[in-house]
């Protein structure tokens, strides 16, 4: 295991559309276990693998309730409404109202190939909605609410 590099705002990376995992052999275990040590590092709640440099759909979560591993996660349904500030580990120091659903359920495949449902309100929901959007190349800043409510906010 081991903390890897978090890719920043100027990488061109960030923007491209994660590949499916076809097969989950010992680098995609690896990966999962690098992601996590990399994201409690640098006290996330989320990682998408895109965020250090390998472009495969491979995502970990911690809410705060124990660590969530998904392997090509899908959002099957999504429900009410969230207005709140969001940050990114590849985009220090900016921040943003970004409107995103409170609850969504998310079918996805674990460490061991089994296939799973897992559902996520307020925080929860929120992660798995922006580290799915870094698996399709979209950054949060792509979904803040217009600068009069809530510009992006650069802190020192």
């Amino acid at each position: 295991m081991a903390i890897r590099n978090i890719r920043k705002d100027d990488d061109d990376i960030l923007r491209k559309k994660s590949k499916k995992v076809e097969t989950i052999d010992d680098r995609i275990i690896t990966l999962l276990d690098d992601m996590a040590d990399t994201m409690y590092d640098a006290d996330g709640v989320g990682l998408a693998a895109v965020q250090i440099g390998v472009l495969r759909r491979v995502v970990v979560v911690d809410d705060g309730e124990g660590l969530i591993e998904l392997i090509n996660p899908v959002i099957v349904y999504e429900s009410g409404e969230q207005l709140e500030e969001e940050g990114c580990l590849s985009l220090p120091g900016k921040g943003g109202m970004v409107k995103r659903p409170s609850k969504v359920i998310v079918r996805a495949m674990d460490r061991y190939g089994n296939t799973f449902e897992v559902e996520g309100t307020d925080l929860l929901a929120r992660a798995f909605c922006h580290e799915v959007d870094h698996l399709n190349g979209i950054l949060f800043t792509d979904k803040v609410i217009s600068e009069e409510s809530a510009s992006i906010i650069e802190s020192n």
